[in-house]
Parts: C-alpha cells; structure tokens; sequence
C-alpha cells in the first residue's frame, strides 16, 4: 500500500530536502507541500492524503493548530510531526493536538516510513528518543514541596522546568539534576534553556533569584507555613 503524504515546513531548503527524501522511500507517494500550517490544512482538504509530516514553528499557522484542525476536520489524515525540537514544550502539545507520530529532523529514511507505516496501522509512530522521553515522564516522582505548593507557575513555566529550577537553587550541576531527576544532561539542559527563555534569565544566578522572588524555591532556612 503507498501512503499518500503532504510536507509541511517553512524553511523551503528543508521542505525540498524532504520531498526529495520521500521521493526516494518505497511505499509513500508525496502528493503536497506547504510553507505553513494554513497551507497544510488546504492541502489535506484538496488531497486528502494518508499522513502529513508536520513542523511545528511555522508562521501564519502553526504545527500544533493545523494538527488540530486537521485531526478535528479531517480525521481520515494522520499526523506525524517532523521536527528539530524535542523538549516538553513541543511534544506534549503536538500530541494533545492529534498527532500520532513524532520524529525529530535527524530521523533516517527507514525511520520516517516506519513511522508512516505505524500511524496507518492504528499504532504511535514514534522515534526511539521520544519514546524514551515520553518514559521519563511516566516514571518521574513527585515534585518537590517548593514546586507543588506554589499555587500557579508563572510566565507559562511546566512543572518539570519549575523542579528543575528548584534544584539549580540548591546549587546542583546539570549532572546532580540529572541523577536525582532520573533523566539525561541533555534533557535537563533542553529544561534550562526553555525557562531561561520563558523567564528571561541570562544566568544560574538569576535564576536562582527568580526562583526565590516567585516563590519557586524559598532560602535556606526558610519554612513553610
């Protein structure tokens, strides 16, 4: 069976790049491209195809609502997001949305059909780095007494960057969070740069203040009451 698909990516170098990738696979028969996520959903309503591989920063329309419009108005069409981001903030999203596969932009031809192939079976077409992801989620223990006494988190922070930033205000190293958080480096990193981003903090000593005048963390030697 060939799979019908449409490409979406606002970058036309990597849009190209793929089409041309696809072009090559056995089984998928590239029917579209699209700069945005609006083009995307026009795209599926004019040819109805089997799967779209969707980025997800896109402008006009992002990744995340196209995936929901089209999985709202379309559900024949399934969603496979291709994407360079693999933190927690374009994950959870993009498969609350709908999608039922995620690969990150590094995948390999084999990987990209096995991940059509997957969706079109009813299954999670999902790279082995996300899967692994997604397993770090279901086996993290609870937040730390900091994080989930604070009534709301601010500037759109998740509860993991808010533990996370708990433990950079105990002075832990990227390494030590990583060893009490039961995750990689790497995704702690990803963790930081994300609410360094949210927060707008230059550095671990800001964020340490931050944490304190939020309400995040508290000094050493404060209690709770």
């Amino acid at each position: 069976m060939t799979a019908r698909v449409v490409v979406a990516d606002d970058q036309s170098v990597v849009r190209e790049g793929i089409v041309m990738l696809l072009g090559l696979l056995p089984g998928i028969e590239v029917v579209g491209s699209a700069k945005d996520g609006e083009e995307a959903v026009a795209l599926v309503a004019e040819h109805a195809p089997d799967v779209v591989l969707m980025d997800l920063r896109m402008p006009r329309c992002d990744g995340v609502e196209a995936t929901r419009r089209i999985r709202t108005e379309f559900p024949g069409t399934q969603v496979v997001v291709l994407t360079t981001f693999d933190d927690d903030g374009s994950l959870f999203p993009a498969l609350r949305a709908g999608a039922r596969g995620y690969l990150t932009k590094d995948a390999g031809g084999d990987e990209i059909v096995r991940a059509v192939q997957a969706v079109l079976s009813g299954e999670a077409g999902l790279s082995p780095a996300i899967q692994r992801r997604l397993l770090e989620q279901v086996t993290e223990g609870p937040l730390p007494r900091a994080v989930s006494d604070a009534p709301e988190l601010p500037d759109g922070m998740t509860p993991r960057e808010a533990e996370v930033l708990v433990l950079i205000a105990d002075g832990m190293s990227n390494a030590e969070i990583a060893r009490s958080l039961h995750i990689s480096q790497a995704t702690v990193k990803s963790h930081i740069n994300n609410l360094f981003a949210k927060a707008g903090l230059r550095d671990r000593a800001q964020a340490v203040r931050y944490a304190y005048v939020r309400g995040i963390a508290h000094p050493p030697g404060a209690t709770f009451t």
